[in-house]
């Protein structure tokens, strides 16, 4: 399994964060302050203290409602993360978990753009590397339905997957986790959008 360097400063980030604001007692407070709330971008709800809105897609990354919730979430990503990042290498990789933040905040705001309700976890910067995954690994054992070829049918059964995992987590959770589909979505066609045109920068100048 390739290294991933960058993956894995991703991973213990994320964690330094959580355990900071779980051993603090700080969790729900972070949720508010640094979740994403697509009712502030609306201009419908103020958050006084909190992080600038144009900073909540990265933010809320760093919070997450529990160990469990963060736990699987990192041991999907480590697994998926290495691969990509051995195929575009560590600053794209970067590029792509970023992007993918910012498009999962931008899905879970079209989806609502009068929520109050705050999006956290790193799930939808993860789903951007799924995309990427889904494109560089998904192989033909998928059989085409219709004029649907195997390739788009393989990808859509791996969204569909992680999506569910996500679910699964929100349920299994003490209190339940509202899962944001929508962000999953948009980080998803973000990975797979910029999968090509990450590669082709990596080897740009071979």
């Amino acid at each position: 399994m390739p290294e991933g360097k960058v993956t894995q400063g991703i991973a213990i980030a994320t964690v330094v964060a959580f355990l900071v604001l779980w051993l603090g007692g700080w969790l729900d407070t972070a949720s508010v302050l640094g979740g994403f709330i697509p009712a502030r971008v609306s201009q419908l709800v103020q958050v006084p203290g909190a992080v600038p809105i144009w900073l909540t897609p990265l933010s809320a990354t760093l919070v997450h409602a529990g160990a469990l919730h963060i736990g699987l979430n990192l041991v999907m990503f480590l697994f998926v993360g290495r691969f990509v990042e051995g195929v575009i290498g560590g600053g794209p990789s970067l590029v792509l978990y970023l992007v993918g933040a910012y498009a999962a905040a931008l899905g879970q705001y079209a989806a609502g753009p009068g929520s109050a309700v705050p999006m956290v976890g790193a799930s939808g910067a993860i789903s951007a590397t799924f995309g990427a995954y889904a494109v560089f690994f998904s192989r033909s054992r998928a059989r085409a339905i219709g004029p649907i070829s195997p390739f788009v049918v393989r990808v859509v059964w791996l969204a569909a997957g992680w999506i569910f995992v996500q679910t699964l987590i929100g349920l299994a959770s003490v209190g339940g986790v509202q899962v944001a589909i929508a962000a999953h979505i948009g980080g998803f066609i973000a990975g797979l959008a910029l999968a090509r045109p990450l590669l082709l920068w990596r080897y740009r100048g071979a």
